[in-house]
């Protein structure tokens, strides 16, 4: 499989997956701006939307956006606990948090990083994340994971926006229990793959 990424960006949520499931993945990074690949391709052609991440599969169809990536993944080792099995609730209650962190957190950190926002504009978002990083701190006093006690493919997504918040002066720090999730999850092996074959400091 390929996936096609831009360091630090979304994509990272499902090479995340991939590394923690044990599976093959070629990397291609893409440059956003000229939205060309290393190798001079032209990113539009496998990706029409012009963003990563995308996945080219096996039978060489391409998947695109990330959430339904890292359930294809993880469905590709079920043994590794990433995804649950579809058609159990557990799996229904992934999807509940992968949209979950794709809407309410994902899309709040995008305007962010547009340097013509207003700071009215900025502390509305900023706002709406701060909402939302209080209901997650207190699931996260409770329990080390999104879904509880094992590392799944959502909390791979919420890590990855999370680790935005340095890039726009976002300042975690008033939810400690936020703080030590990004920690914990920065210090597994499969990250710190993640990261250095990104060429990120984790």
């Amino acid at each position: 499989m390929k996936l096609y990424y831009a360091p630090g960006a979304c994509s990272l949520s499902p090479h995340i997956v991939a590394r923690e499931a044990g599976l093959p993945l070629v990397l291609v990074k893409v440059d956003l701006k000229t939205k060309k690949t290393e190798s001079g391709l032209d990113f539009m052609t496998v990706n029409p939307k012009g963003y990563v991440p995308a996945l080219e599969m096996k039978d060489g169809a391409i998947l695109t956006e990330g959430p339904a990536i890292v359930q294809y993944l993880g469905d590709q080792k079920p043994d590794s606990g990433l995804v649950p099995p579809a058609g159990t609730p557990e799996r229904y209650r992934l999807q509940e948090w992968l949209n979950f962190v794709s809407t309410e957190f994902h899309k709040q950190y995008s305007p962010l990083f547009n340097p013509s926002v207003t700071p009215e504009t900025r502390k509305l978002f900023a706002g709406n994340l701060e909402r939302r990083y209080g209901g997650i701190a207190r699931l996260l006093d409770k329990q080390p994971y999104l879904m509880g006690a094992r590392f799944t493919a959502a909390d791979a997504y919420l890590f990855t926006v999370t680790n935005w918040a340095k890039m726009v002066q976002f300042d975690l720090s008033a939810w400690p229990a936020m703080v030590d999730y990004q920690k914990r999850i920065a210090s597994r092996p499969a990250v710190q793959q993640a990261f250095a074959e990104e060429g990120l400091k984790a």
